[in-house]
């Protein structure tokens, strides 16, 4: 369960960023982009989790 779990935030958090990246603001673009890396590291985690068959 934890990997499908991580895999969907991850989704969530990569698309948000990409949506915020877009904005007129820096601090907003910052934001964004640094929730797409969050949202890439969570997809990674689910992905070792189902590999490792979610025993961490």
């Amino acid at each position: 369960m934890g990997e499908l779990t991580d895999k969907i935030k991850g989704n969530v958090n990569e698309a948000i960023g990409k949506a915020k990246q877009q904005s007129d603001n820096p601090a907003t673009r910052d934001e964004g982009a640094g929730q797409e890396l969050k949202g890439k590291a969570q997809q990674f985690a689910g992905k070792v989790k189902g590999a490792l068959g979610d025993d961490i």
